[in-house]
């Protein structure tokens, strides 16, 4: 009886096996070779996969989704003679499951080696200056020779970057000298550019403020002229109005003369020739007042002159 019932666990484990190896489920964005004592049979999609179980067998999970891949720093010589080391990162896509199984052993160390070489091919052909300033050509041009020599092994590079590339210790001091040299330089321009608009914009608000202040000084001498002018005209005319006579007029000539000699700077006083037909002219009219009661007065042999009458 106990052995009876050895027999049929064996035969429920045997059938459970066999339902395991024969149902094979593969998951979206991967497939499986199959093969069938050691050949390859066929690949197994995504989804709910049937299998003769004992007679095939999975020979590899292949994921098909874009895989990202960085390299180690790789040094490598430039065309000058300088040893850089540059970090690449491969962005790659698995797009024939058989051919990636079977026509390379390891297609991740096969494109780490290919994009080695490559890259040393590329960068030899440069200077270090160039090597610096052109990623883009360098991912390109790495990118369509990775391209080409995978496409046989079932694998499309998508993508090829340079992480970075990094001189040698000396030459990036040397650079750094270089870049702050130049940071200096054009400090010193711009330092210089501002002194120069400043001054100009000083020299050119002096200029205006001139011209301004010189306008101002011009039209205050020409209101004072145009005043002076429009009193003179106005006591000529006042004059005139009055009608004065020669002795008025000399009798104001000899009023005017110590106000001219006033003043502590006057230490010559020139007298006029004129002050002789002055004196003669007021003499005369002296002449013709005569004293009445202690006081001037007009005499009956001179008339009072009538003034003309005021247009």
């Amino acid at each position: 009886m106990m052995a009876i019932i050895i027999v049929l666990i064996i035969l429920v484990v045997l059938v459970f096996v066999a339902l395991m190896k024969t149902v094979q489920v593969i998951p979206q964005a991967s497939a499986a070779i199959v093969e069938r004592f050691g050949r390859y049979t066929r690949t197994l999609n995504a989804g709910l996969n049937i299998v003769v179980p004992f007679i095939d067998s999975i020979r590899n999970r292949i994921d098909l989704r874009e895989q990202v891949v960085p390299f180690p720093p790789q040094p490598v010589i430039t065309q000058d003679n300088l040893v850089v080391n540059i970090d690449t990162v491969i962005y790659y896509q698995v797009t024939d499951a058989r051919a990636a199984t079977y026509e390379v052993s390891s297609f991740i160390q096969a494109i780490e080696q290919l994009t080695v070489t490559t890259l040393r091919n590329i960068i030899g052909g440069m200077d270090l200056e160039r090597t610096l300033t052109s990623r883009e050509e360098i991912n390109a041009a790495l990118r369509g020779v990775l391209d080409e020599a995978t496409g046989k092994w079932g694998i499309r590079v998508n993508r090829v970057e340079l992480k970075a590339i990094e001189p040698p210790t000396s030459i990036q001091d040397s650079m750094e000298k270089q870049m702050r040299a130049d940071r200096d330089k054009r400090a010193a321009i711009l330092t210089a550019e501002g002194i120069r608009q400043s001054q100009i914009l000083t020299a050119e608000g002096e200029k205006q403020s001139a011209i301004l202040r010189a306008e101002g000084e011009a039209r205050a001498a020409a209101l004072r002229a145009e005043g002076e002018a429009q009193a003179i005209r106005t006591v000529f005319e006042s004059i005139h109005a009055g009608d004065p006579d020669e002795k008025l007029l000399s009798y104001q000539y000899l009023q005017m003369l110590p106000k001219i000699a006033e003043g502590d700077a006057n230490k010559l006083w020139i007298v006029p020739s004129e002050i002789g037909d002055a004196l003669k002219g007021l003499s005369g009219a002296v002449g013709n007042f005569t004293p009445k009661g202690g006081g001037p007065g007009l005499t009956k042999e001179s008339p009072r002159r009538e003034q003309p009458p005021i247009d």
